[in-house]
């Protein structure tokens, strides 16, 4: 979409001012003003359609029903109308590059350096570097949204990739093989390879729902729309065998199953102020119209609460908390309510949709920039919500998969969600990759060093290296290792692992490597793409724009999303700990020690709770 004579003027000043001073550096006013600039650039420069399958879209279910697009589907087909396969199950990524940019280096040059070399070298944990700003639920909250957002489905087994490995590398397979990514069986000839989605590229809170008919159906209680928990409120023990664990579901831990079940749970409370207000409505009235309204909060507390954590420069906590509120803010919101239709002051939820002349699709580089792996510790500690007492130290392989289950079983869920509370996640940097992930036994048996694997798969899929991927974005590559890292010793060892070429440095690698902004828990690089695709994701789905209205999801279903929050889903379900919540103003960073000063009712509802232990 071409940008209009004023937006011009308004980019070509925006980019003088980033590159002459930086937008951080900015008085906040100034920054946000060249942040809405980068955005309407990236807007006009960076958004490229891959194409789609051309097999026409499956046909709506009941196509008579007056109701039909007021519900989200499984696969995520027509949520636009107009073109019903756009972002749906199975359609491809995006790029946020020209075309032309995305072909794969010739395997020569792919595997170079070493993929396990880097991983080794570069990111092994010696010794753990915590993110001090934020909680453990921070950590766990964004694996929890990219397995909403991305997968590409199950690697190919066939033809590997072939990695050589050192004399003294520990690994048990010489050499160590890497499955490929799954291709596109309707990609495009003669253009660059495209890749499919297992998910829908929609925000649909798919993690929870699922987007196999079969689970959908398997997790539904039948009554009153609500969802199937067992004793701990998390997914009955019956539903394990619909669990793929050589898929995403292999990943799975204990940090995962707390926000599994803390969201399971808001649907069912949606589902009671629902029926309470409707008692006429069916049971798949009632789950779809929750559905809606949980995905949406889900939406919001990334957009207002988690991203604003990790990312909080000033100028950023306005900019992101304004795509839900707008400038004018949640206070005027709350007194006077949504008064126009411009986006800008008054956030994006119930505007017009605008693809900005692109189908919509998350993206290559989106997923590329979202490997955020160094976020997850290898140790933790179990407290008691009660005393702060030490119930357990565990390792990361303690907490995985297969003993979800067990743990949900041993404790407390208000004793595991406080201690996410009182642990910190790592920092994204250098030398702090979980060990465990460079040594991972899958539940299925497989064995994956997955930061080399990260290094390799944004390689495989074109996605550029680090210099490049700048450029790409209007941002001053680097010229010098010095110039990327502040850090003396990350210098030395980039140049020795890249044969002293700094264009050959993996865009991971750079962004981990790169000092970050006031505030920021990852790099400035990284933010690009979440300039253009944070409020892309909102403005593309007309859940959140045209059809973000009471006719659609109930009034009391706006209500439910437009005054809820992180903090407010906590506390209705373990209510227990508002001790630990007390003056911490957002719900993802550090929660205050308690030591046996609980009130006298949330001791006794502390108590309650832990029976299961």
């Amino acid at each position: 979409m071409k940008p209009t004579t004023l937006q011009r003027a308004v980019i070509a000043v925006s980019s003088a001012l980033d590159r002459r001073y930086g937008w951080d550096k900015l008085p906040k006013w100034l920054g946000l003003l060249v942040l809405a600039g980068i955005r309407d650039r990236l807007r006009a420069e960076n958004l490229y359609d891959t194409g789609r399958d051309p097999s026409p879209p499956a046909p709506l279910a009941s196509p008579n029903d007056p109701t039909r697009f007021e519900r989200r589907t499984i696969d995520g087909m027509y949520d636009d109308k107009s073109d019903p396969r756009m972002g749906s199950l199975g359609s491809r990524f995006g790029r946020n590059i020209p075309l032309e940019r995305g072909y794969p280096e010739a395997p020569e040059q792919l595997l170079s350096p070493n993929v396990r070399t880097v991983s080794r070298r570069l990111l092994t944990r010696d010794t753990f570097q915590p993110a001090s700003t934020l909680n453990l639920l921070a950590g766990a909250w964004i694996q929890f949204e990219v397995h909403d957002w991305f997968s590409h489905g199950k690697n190919v087994a066939e033809d590997p990739w072939t990695i050589p490995l050192a004399d003294d590398d520990p690994w048990p397979q010489h050499p160590m093989q890497i499955q490929r990514t799954r291709p596109d069986p309707t990609s495009d000839a003669g253009r660059p390879p495209s890749f499919v989605t297992a998910d829908t590229h929609w925000w649909d809170a798919s993690q929870i729902y699922g987007d196999d008919p079969a689970f959908a159906a398997a997790i539904r209680s039948g009554e009153k729309g609500k969802l199937r928990l067992d004793e701990h409120g998390f997914l009955p023990a019956a539903m394990d065998e619909h669990l793929d664990l050589t898929g995403v579901a292999g990943n799975f831990w204990v940090g995962l199953a707390l926000l599994h079940s803390l969201f399971m749970r808001e649907h069912n409370s949606i589902c009671d102020r629902l029926v309470a207000e409707s008692p006429s409505m069916s049971d798949d009235q009632v789950y779809e119209k929750a559905r809606l309204i949980n995905a949406a909060l889900i939406a919001k507390i990334h957009t207002v609460d988690w991203t604003p954590a990790i990312i909080a420069h000033p100028t950023t906590v306005d900019a992101l908390r304004s795509n839900w509120w707008g400038i004018l803010g949640e206070r005027f919101d709350a007194r006077w309510g949504r008064l126009t239709k411009w986006d800008l002051l008054r956030g994006i939820p119930g505007t017009a949709t605008n693809h900005h002349g692109v189908p919509y699709s998350l993206t290559e580089e989106f997923v590329a920039v979202y490997r955020m792996h160094p976020l997850i510790p290898d140790d933790f500690t179990f407290r008691s919500l009660q005393d702060d007492a030490v119930l357990q130290q565990l390792t990361l392989e303690d907490v995985g998969a297969l003993k979800v289950r067990g743990l949900l079983g041993e404790y407390a869920m208000s004793d595991l969600f406080y201690s996410f509370g009182r642990m910190n996640p790592g920092a994204i940097t250098l030398h702090n990759y979980p060990r465990m992930l460079q040594h991972f036994n899958r539940p299925d048996g497989t064995l994956v060093d997955l930061a080399a694997t990260d290094i390799l798969r944004s390689r495989e899929r074109g996605v550029p290296r680090y210099n490049e991927f700048r450029r790409l974005f209007h941002l001053k590559p680097a010229r010098t290792f010095e110039q990327l890292t502040d850090n003396p010793q990350w210098a030395k060892e980039l140049r020795e692992v890249y044969e002293g070429d700094i264009e050959k440095v993996d865009l991971t690698i750079g962004m981990y490597a790169e000092p970050l902004p006031k505030g920021f828990g990852f790099s400035d690089t990284a933010f690009r793409v979440f300039i253009l695709m944070a409020s892309r994701r909102l403005k593309s789905d007309r859940f959140f724009t045209v059809d973000y209205r009471p006719e659609v999801y109930t009034q009391s279903g706006i209500d439910w999303v437009e005054r809820n929050s992180m903090r407010t889903v906590l506390l209705r379900h373990f209510p227990e700990l508002a001790p630990a919540l007390t003056d911490v103003a957002n719900p993802f960073a550090p929660w205050v020690q308690t030591s046996g000063t609980m009130p006298v009712a949330s001791v006794v509802g502390h108590a309650a709770s832990s029976v299961a232990r």
